[in-house]
């Protein structure tokens, strides 16, 4: 049964608490953390984790940072990693997004050369992780990345080969995907479906549903009942986690996209699953 939760992210005015109600009144499975900006006080991660289990909402995940980019910067990359997973382990978070961001070198060697040390620490993190029983989950992104593409990302699955080590599917956010651009700017020549989803999709343990244009009703930039065919193909039993990237192209604001986001997934998950 694929599930449907919602990203949240804490800011100035804006408590995380507030997204965890207004999911619990959606009526949503679950909803996903963001720690940049998160307070890593125990007493309050504690009091995040209780206000959701009081709200019925499993913790999906927590958006951690990237792990590839210079040699020099790898420590410093890996002490915050292991602090994301800590802080993860005390929200009870089912895992931990990790990013491969780093400018993509034009020559060959180069991106070589950067390889191989993002997959050390790929590994060193997914070992440390593992000794508290917390899953790392690879997302794709499109820029600035060595993820941009479903080829990198099962060559990045593969060499870091730890059984905690994962793929989180972004719907969105692919090499030359409609929804690369902020003004829906695409290369033609790409199938978001073919080309990237179903490679990927029987190594997905989560999917974030990314939200573009929705005012209508129905996400207009991402087909979502193929989405989630697609899925269903594999056998996916995981959840769609909701993210918004709404811009001013929506004629209505950002918690009436949410709103009509939420009724639009629900719909097609129950068509597809016979709800």
């Amino acid at each position: 049964m694929i599930r449907l939760s919602m990203m949240a992210r804490e800011g100035a005015g804006a408590p995380i608490d507030e997204t965890v109600d207004l999911a619990a009144e959606l009526g949503l499975d679950g909803i996903d953390i963001h720690l940049s900006g998160l307070d890593r006080d125990p007493e309050r991660l504690k009091a995040v984790r209780w206000h959701c289990v009081r709200r019925g909402l499993t913790i999906g995940y927590a958006g951690s940072g990237s792990y590839a980019g210079p040699p020099e910067e790898k420590e410093q990359r890996l002490a915050q990693g292991r602090q994301d997973v800590d802080t993860a382990a005390q929200l009870g978070a089912q895992m931990v997004r990790v990013f491969a961001r780093a400018k993509w070198p034009d020559s060959v060697e180069e991106q070589e050369r950067l390889w191989a040390p993002m997959v050390a620490s790929f590994q060193e993190l997914s070992d440390y992780a593992a000794a508290q029983g917390v899953t790392l989950a690879l997302q794709n992104h499109d820029e600035s990345s060595f993820c941009m593409t479903a080829r990198q990302a099962l060559r990045i699955l593969g060499d870091v080969d730890r059984p905690n080590f994962h793929f989180l599917m972004d719907t969105g956010q692919w090499k030359g995907a409609i929804g690369s651009h902020v003004r829906g700017e695409f290369d033609p020549d790409v199938d978001l479906y073919e080309d990237y989803l179903r490679p990927t999709a029987p190594h997905a343990i989560y999917v974030r549903a990314k939200i573009y244009k929705i005012d209508a009703g129905h996400e207009e930039w991402i087909d979502y009942p193929r989405v989630v065919r697609l899925l269903q193909e594999v056998g996916f039993n995981g959840s769609l986690g909701m993210v918004f990237e709404i811009g001013d192209r929506n004629s209505c604001g950002w918690e009436e996209c949410v709103r009509l986001a939420a009724r639009h997934l629900r719909q097609v998950l129950n068509e597809a699953q016979g709800g």
